[in-house]
């Protein structure tokens, strides 16, 4: 027993490299929603309410 350490004695490596969750998963996306790509938002910004600007 003489080589063993606690949790508190392990040294961890913190590293910026790691990815831990996708900017954007897969399910937010048009093809994720079943929609074509390319979208609608020229036609959102002409339909836009006047009260928003």
């Amino acid at each position: 027993m003489s080589d063993w350490r606690g949790e508190d004695d392990r040294a961890v490596e913190l590293t910026d490299d790691l990815v831990v969750l996708p900017e954007q998963t897969a399910d937010d996306t048009d093809h994720g929603w079943g929609e074509p790509a390319g979208g609608n938002d020229d036609w959102l910004l002409a339909e836009r309410p006047p009260h928003w600007d």
